[in-house]
């Protein structure tokens, strides 16, 4: 659904009166690059961009206080008005997810930067993906992306990237997705653990308390860095976020 990195995009709108389609452009935008060291998260920021959020605790399993923060652009030109359905107006401001890892006395270097797991906005009827939080724990890096549609999909739910920092890289080691479908109350959910292999798939229903499980592994293999996912939500690893069982019958 989100655009990342790309340089332009168009969103088809329904205009309130008439019905007519009008076209939506979505502006370029030149990324910088970010200082190689820095005191703080805020001194990761350039002229033009701002910290929105941030987390401390240790990736590198060194002992030391590492930092990961969202960039966001802070351009008035990306803010959009329009004649359609949804948020007016329409912020399509990108981000950047960063890792600085902390050096010896004071500060930080730069590790990881992302442009496309907190994808860009290019619908105005699709929520902002991103809830400002990111989160540091048990040596993981969590983030977390959600999707909901006022108009044009009745799916609604979240993807959540559990991340270390292993081989010089910034590495997802988890992922769990939820999703709802409103229209029928269908939930489906996968859980995979890329330490372990292990995966689970669950489906059930809002209107009903009980789901059905499945268990599987996924065959051996390296776990991928975090240039290689994309775009959160859509990221379905080759195709393991589908054979979920039946949704429950009422």
């Amino acid at each position: 659904m989100g655009t990342g990195g790309q340089m332009l995009a168009t969103a088809m709108l329904l205009l309130a009166g008439g019905g007519q389609a009008d076209e939506l452009v979505i502006p370029p935008v030149r990324y910088p690059a970010l200082p190689a060291t820095a005191a703080a998260a805020e001194g990761f920021a350039p002229r033009g961009w701002r910290v929105e959020a941030q987390a401390i605790g240790d990736l590198s399993g060194d002992g030391r206080a590492d930092l990961a923060f969202v960039l966001r652009m802070n351009d008035p030109a990306n803010v959009l008005a329009h004649d359609g359905l949804g948020d007016n107006p329409f912020d399509t401001n990108p981000r950047i997810l960063a890792v600085a890892l902390g050096v010896p006395g004071d500060g930080y270097r730069l590790a990881a930067q992302d442009r496309r797991l907190i994808a860009r906005r290019d619908y105005p009827t699709q929520s902002d993906p991103f809830e400002g939080e990111v989160a540091i724990a048990g040596g993981s890096l969590n983030v977390t992306v959600r999707l909901f549609m006022s108009a044009g999909g009745w799916g609604a739910g979240s993807s959540t990237f559990r991340f270390r920092w292993r081989d010089n890289a910034l590495r997802l080691i988890g992922y769990d997705y939820r999703n709802v479908q409103r229209n029928s109350g269908c939930m489906t959910g996968l859980s995979i653990n890329y330490l372990t292999g292990r995966v689970k798939r669950s489906s059930g229903r809002t209107d009903l308390d009980r789901e059905t499980v499945r268990w599987s592994r996924l065959p051996a293999r390296a776990l991928l860095p975090i240039e290689r996912i994309g775009d959160g939500l859509a990221f379905g690893d080759g195709g393991a976020r589908g054979n979920f069982p039946p949704c429950p019958r009422g």
